[in-house]
C-alpha cells in the first residue's frame, strides 16, 4: 500500500494527481524550482511536504533524476508518480526509483525502455502484427515517398519535427533536426515517415494489470495540432466506423501485450483518408488529454494507476462503454496571429465561469478545469505555455463543443496573451462540427483553406474595441471620482456648463488606436461625442453598460494600475487595451539592422559569426522559450557585424541578439519558429517605432 507518494512534476498534472492522492487518503509530496517557488507555483502548496529543488532550468530540477530520488527519501514518500513530460518516460529514472526501494508509479523500465525509440517501437509492431509506418533514414527517402516527416526518434513534444516536400531541402532540414533532438533529447538519431497531408491522430488510452488483463479504455481524436503539438482532443473519436474502432483498439491491445506492459499508456495511430491506420508510438505514461476518457467512462485514471502499482487487478467485467461526448481545449499563453509566439508575465484573472469541477470527475454534463495557474501566477520562459485544459463532457458531441465554445468565450483571462479566440473559432466552425479534422486544419489545409490567419483573429471586431475604449475611458473616469477626496458626491466629469469633451486615448492588442470622447450631462449622464447609436446607460469603476442601436450590452471593466492593461470583457469578445499618455516619452534609438529578441528566452544555436555574409531569410541563431524553438533570420542580404550574445545566454524581450548591415538600407526582419516562416512583429510600445530604421522583433 502507498502511504505517502512523490509527484515528479509540476504545474497542471502535479495538482491533478495530488487530488486524487487527497481523494483516496495519500500523503503527498511536491518538489519545485526557484522559478516556481518565485512564481508562487500552486502545486508547492496544495501538498502535505514540498522540497525544493536548487535551480530554474528543467536540467537542473525536475530532469534531476538523483535529486527527484533524493527528495523523495528526505521526505518519507515511499512512492513516485512521473507525471507526464520530464522524466516520465526515462528508462533510468524508473529504474533508480525502484532500486531505492520505492514504488513507481508506471510501467517496467524495460517496456519504457522498448517505446523510447520509435523506431525501435515500430520494429516491435511490426512483429506483433500491428501495421505501422516505415520508418526511413533520410538518405533512403526518393522522390516517390515525398511528402515526408523529419522525426527524432527519442522525445516528443513536436521537437525536431520538420515536414519536407523536396528532395533537395531533405539534407539541410534533417541535419537541423539531428541537431534540435540532440539538443532536446540527448539523441540526434531522426528517421523519415510518409507525411499524410489530412491524416488523423487516433490514440487509444489504455489500463494493463499484473495479472496479465489489457483494456483498451475508448479512442481519442486528437488531429487538431499546431507544431505537431495537440491543441484539441475529444473521445469518442467522430465519425470513425466501429470496424475501424475495434481494429484500434486490439492493435494497441496487442502492443501493450508485446511488450509486458502495466499501468496507463497511449498507443498513437495516424489514420489515412481511406481509413488505413498506422501505429506512430506508444506513450508509456498518462496523457495530458486523458481526462476526456475520464469524462465519458466515469474512470479515474491516476487512481488506477495508483492501484495497479499496488498490484490490484483490473474487474474482470472490462473497461465501462463511453457516454455522450467530451472534448479537451488546451489553453496556451501564445498568439496564434504571430506563428504560436509564446507570451509570459503575470495572470492577473482566471476565470472559467460555470466550471462544475476542478482536476475531478463530473458528476452532470458540464466542464471540467484542469489548471497549473491560477490568478497571481508568474508565466515564465522555463516551461510549457500551457495554462490549463477546458473540458466539455456533453450528451452528444454538438452538446460539448457548444458548452466548450461558451465557457472559453466568458472566461476572464487578463495579464498574459492566450489562444482562446482561436479555440472558439475552431468549436464553432462548420468544418469542425461535420468532423472533418485533420492534423492540417490549423496550418491552411483546412477551415476552407483559411488557417490560423482567420481561425485566430480576436473575437472582438473593430467595432467591439471601440466600444471596449469606451467602456474603459468610462470606468476609468467613475474609478477617479470613487476615489476623489473633494466633491466625491458629483457625477464623474460633471460640469455646470458645456465644456469640451473629456478625451483619453487607448491602443488595443491588435495594434489599433482608439480616441475616446464623451461629456457628463447636467443630469449627471454620460454621452459619447462620437459615437452615433450608443447610449450610457450605466458607468462605474467595474462595469458599464452601454444601449448599442437599441440593445444592451454590458462590459466588465478591469484595469491593473497606471503601467498595466485595461481588461474590458463581454459577449461580444474580450478586448485588451493599453493607456496611452497624452505626453508619450521620446522613442529609444536603435542601431539600424539590430535584431531584438521576440520574448524572453535561452540563446540556443548561433549558426553564424561575425564578419560573415548572410542571405535574406538566413538562419542566425536560435531562440529557446517555453519548450519551443524560434528561429532568428537575416532581414536582409548583409553582414553581421554584432552577436552580443552566446549560447545558453538568457536574455529579456527587445534584447539585442545580433546586427546585421544590409548596405546602409532600412531592413524588415523577420523571426520564425521551426515549423514555417513568420512576418516581422512590431513592437508593443506607445510608438511602434523602429527608429533609425532597426529591425524589430519584439513581441506584439
Amino acid at each position: 500500500m502507498i502511504t505517502t507518494l512523490l509527484v515528479a512534476n509540476r504545474g497542471e498534472i502535479a495538482r491533478r494527481v495530488l487530488r486524487t492522492c487527497r481523494a483516496l487518503g495519500i500523503g503527498t509530496v511536491a518538489v519545485y524550482s526557484d522559478a516556481d517557488a518565485a512564481a508562487h507555483a500552486p502545486h508547492v502548496h496544495e501538498a502535505d511536504a514540498a522540497v525544493r529543488l536548487p535551480g530554474n532550468t528543467p536540467a537542473d530540477t525536475y530532469l534531476n533524476g538523483p535529486a527527484l530520488v533524493a527528495a523523495a527519501e528526505r521526505a518519507g514518500a515511499d512512492a513516485v508518480h512521473p507525471g507526464y513530460g520530464f522524466l516520465s518516460e526515462n528508462a533510468g529514472f524508473a529504474r533508480d526509483v525502484r532500486t531505492a526501494g520505492l514504488t513507481w508509479v508506471g510501467p517496467p523500465p524495460q517496456a519504457i525502455e522498448d517505446m523510447g525509440s520509435k523506431i525501435r517501437a515500430k520494429e516491435i509492431a511490426r512483429r506483433a502484427g500491428v501495421p505501422a509506418a516505415a520508418a526511413m533514414a533520410p538518405d533512403e527517402v526518393t522522390t516517390a515517398d515525398l511528402p515526408v516527416l523529419i522525426k527524432a526518434s527519442a522525445g516528443g513534444g513536436g521537437r525536431g519535427m520538420r515536414i519536407v516536400r523536396a528532395l533537395d531541402a531533405l539534407p539541410a532540414e534533417a541535419g537541423a533536426a539531428c541537431a534540435e533532438a540532440a539538443a532536446a533529447f540527448g539523441d540526434p538519431a531522426v528517421f523519415c515517415e510518409r507525411y499524410l497531408e489530412r491524416g488523423r491522430h487516433i490514440e487509444v488510452q489504455l489500463l494493463a494489470d499484473t495479472h496479465g488483463t489489457v483494456w483498451a479504455v475508448g479512442e481519442r481524436d486528437c488531429s487538431l495540432q499546431r507544431r505537431h503539438q495537440k491543441v484539441v482532443e475529444e473521445s469518442p473519436a467522430p465519425g470513425i466506423p466501429d470496424e475501424l474502432r475495434e481494429r484500434l483498439h486490439e492493435a494497441a491491445r496487442r502492443m501493450a501485450a508485446a511488450i509486458g506492459y502495466t499501468g496507463a499508456g497511449t498507443a498513437e495511430f495516424l489514420v489515412d483518408a481511406d481509413g488505413t491506420p498506422a501505429f506512430l508510438e506508444m506513450n508509456t505514461r498518462l496523457q495530458v488529454e486523458h481526462p476526456v476518457t475520464e469524462c465519458v467512462t466515469g474512470l479515474d485514471l491516476v487512481e488506477w494507476q495508483l492501484r495497479i502499482a499496488e498490484g490490484e487487478a483490473l474487474p474482470p467485467e472490462g473497461p465501462p462503454s463511453p457516454r455522450g461526448h467530451a472534448i479537451e481545449a488546451r489553453l496556451y499563453a501564445e498568439d496564434p496571429q504571430h506563428d504560436w509566439r509564446p507570451s509570459g508575465g503575470t495572470i492577473e484573472a482566471f476565470e472559467i465561469p460555470g466550471a462544475a469541477a476542478e482536476f475531478g470527475a463530473l458528476t452532470a454534463h458540464g466542464i471540467r478545469v484542469d489548471s497549473g495557474a491560477v490568478a497571481g501566477s508568474t508565466i515564465g520562459v522555463d516551461y510549457d505555455p500551457m495554462l490549463a485544459k477546458v473540458i466539455a463532457w456533453g450528451a452528444h458531441r454538438g452538446d460539448a463543443a457548444r458548452r466548450l465554445a461558451a465557457a472559453l468565450a466568458r472566461a476572464r483571462l487578463h495579464g498574459v496573451g492566450t489562444n482562446r479566440d482561436l479555440l472558439v473559432r475552431v468549436l464553432r466552425h462548420p468544418a469542425f462540427h461535420t468532423g472533418d479534422v485533420h492534423t492540417r486544419f490549423l496550418t491552411g489545409a483546412g477551415a476552407d483553406g483559411q488557417g490560423p490567419g482567420a481561425l485566430a483573429r480576436p473575437l472582438a471586431d473593430p467595432a467591439t474595441e471601440r466600444l471596449a475604449a469606451l467602456a474603459a475611458a468610462l470606468a476609468d473616469t467613475a474609478a477617479n471620482r470613487r476615489a476623489a477626496h473633494v466633491l466625491g458626491g458629483l457625477p464623474a466629469a460633471w460640469r455646470n456648463l458645456p465644456s469640451q469633451p473629456q478625451v483619453k486615448r487607448y491602443r488595443s492588442g491588435s495594434g489599433t488606436e482608439f480616441e475616446v470622447a464623451y461629456r457628463c450631462t447636467r443630469d449627471g449622464r454620460f454621452q459619447p461625442a462620437d459615437l452615433d447609436g450608443v447610449r450610457v446607460e450605466r458607468a462605474a469603476p467595474e462595469e458599464v453598460v452601454l444601449e448599442v442601436d437599441g440593445v444592451r450590452r454590458t462590459f466588465t471593466v478591469a484595469a491593473y494600475g497606471p503601467d498595466g492593461p485595461t481588461c474590458v470583457d463581454s459577449p461580444l469578445g474580450a478586448v485588451t487595451l493599453r493607456p496611452l499618455s497624452r505626453f508619450p516619452e521620446p522613442g529609444v534609438d536603435i542601431a539600424p539592422g539590430t535584431l531584438l529578441a521576440p520574448m524572453p528566452g535561452t540563446v540556443g544555436r548561433i549558426a553564424v559569426a561575425v564578419g560573415q555574409p548572410v542571405s535574406a531569410d538566413q538562419p542566425l541563431m536560435w531562440l529557446e522559450a517555453m519548450k519551443m524553438e524560434h528561429r532568428i533570420t537575416a532581414p536582409a542580404a548583409g553582414t553581421v557585424t554584432d552577436l552580443p550574445v552566446s549560447p545558453g545566454q538568457r536574455v529579456d524581450a527587445g534584447a539585442a541578439l545580433a546586427v546585421v548591415d544590409a548596405d546602409g538600407s532600412a531592413a524588415d526582419g523577420s523571426e520564425e519558429d521551426r515549423s514555417g516562416d513568420a512576418p516581422a512583429a512590431r513592437r508593443p510600445d506607445a510608438h511602434d517605432s523602429r527608429a533609425g530604421g532597426a529591425v524589430d522583433l519584439s513581441s506584439g
